[in-house]
């Protein structure tokens, strides 16, 4: 089991666990069409936030296939949180995991999102010792897609028409990269974005 119960800092930002008083933050950016544009959800309304909020709250440990860890991604400097990152357990036996995230437009391209996926990686594969992570996106989110290959996850597949998706049909990317794969990699080698902290450890 992989259980956070304290903040997580990497070189430039705090990952923690999310607070209900975090949804004024976080209405910011759901609320938004264009961050919602390729969600599942529509723009989120500030009772739809709060609900959506005190869910993430509550997932903070990977035990079981189908739990989620949710992290608020907080700028140290103002304390603002600008986005989440996430890490779903797919299956204990097998040792799979999904990563996601979803970030506040008017912090992109500043290597935040990258870096908040990179230490969720290191989750994943240090801490929790996953052997395959996956990543997915709508074919048409370039800047998704752009970061899973920044990460170092390769694509695996490109699957067309998956479903009626705001009234077209979706078309889905995957990525994945495995344990071994993250380890060779040169990625996890950049020191000024490793997690700084350890989160709470235990395997059962």
């Amino acid at each position: 089991m992989l259980c956070i119960d304290s903040p997580i800092a990497t070189a430039r930002l705090i990952l923690r666990p999310f607070r209900p008083e975090d949804a004024e933050d976080v209405y910011e950016y759901q609320r938004r069409p264009d961050v919602a544009r390729f969600m599942r959800w529509e723009p989120r309304g500030p009772e739809d936030v709060r609900v959506a909020v005190e869910q993430m709250a509550r997932e903070t440990e990977l035990d079981s296939d189908g739990d989620c860890l949710s992290l608020a991604v907080v700028e140290p400097g103002t304390g603002t949180v600008i986005g989440q990152v996430e890490l779903v357990l797919i299956s204990a036996e097998h040792r799979q995991g999904e990563l996601g995230y979803v970030f506040h437009p008017a912090h992109r391209g500043k290597g935040f999102a990258t870096e908040a996926a990179f230490a969720v990686l290191h989750l994943g594969f240090d801490a929790l010792e996953l052997h395959r992570v996956i990543g997915r996106c709508h074919a048409d989110n370039a800047a998704s897609a752009g970061l899973l290959e920044r990460l170092g996850m390769r694509r695996e597949a490109h699957f067309i028409g998956t479903e009626f998706f705001k009234g077209a049909w979706r078309d889905d990317l995957v990525y994945s990269i495995l344990g071994r794969e993250w380890r060779a990699s040169a990625v996890p080698r950049s020191t000024s974005r490793t997690p700084e902290a350890a989160p709470t450890l235990a395997l059962e």
